[in-house]
């Protein structure tokens, strides 16, 4: 069974002390990143899984480094578990429950978990449907495959919303088909 809660206040305070732990780390192994807080917990009101997603984003070059970076502080490495230029993690309890991913600025990865937190911020409507969908999918799904593909429909509307082509949107559908075990967001 999937859970999905209502939004809570306390998410963007733990996204905080997650960007600071992970940009302590990174900053000691002298790569040059950014953090983004995304997935649904990044969306203010809007029904989530009680889990923060989180992209640390640095350049191609610099995703090994970054890999290494997050192991110091306890992150077991996972590959990129089918999603291409997007390292996955085993979270250590003391940062769970987060889905931690090392992504390379620029990729289809990034821009589609960008595209979904700021078409939901920023259309009140879509944001609600979404969080409907999800409640109703929690409900109904048998796990989190089940989950995924009752809630791809609305995710294709949002992703054409926010510009990705039909090729694009055809990549992450595939790409996040069968799913399990690699930290599906929202």
């Amino acid at each position: 069974m999937v859970e999905v809660v209502e939004y809570r206040a306390e998410w963007p305070r733990r996204f905080e002390v997650l960007r600071r732990a992970y940009d302590d780390a990174l900053r000691a192994a002298g790569v040059p990143h950014r953090i983004e807080h995304v997935g649904s917990t990044a969306v203010p009101g809007l029904a989530a899984k009680p889990v923060i997603d989180v992209d640390v984003v640095v350049a191609s070059a610099d995703v090994p480094a970054a890999v290494a970076a997050l192991a110091t502080i306890g992150f077991e490495p996972r590959g990129d578990l089918g999603i291409p230029e997007r390292q996955a993690f085993r979270t250590p309890d003391h940062f769970a429950p987060t889905n931690t991913y090392v992504v390379s600025e620029g990729s289809l990865a990034l821009r589609n978990h960008l595209a979904v937190r700021d078409v939901l911020r920023a259309d009140g409507v879509l944001r609600e449907e979404y969080a409907a969908v999800k409640r109703q999918a929690a409900i109904a799904a048998a796990d989190i495959d089940g989950y995924l593909e009752q809630k791809s429909d609305v995710l294709v509307r949002i992703l054409r919303v926010a510009g990705l082509t039909d090729d694009e949107r055809a990549s992450i559908t595939a790409s996040t088909r069968g799913i399990t075990g690699r930290g599906a967001h929202g």
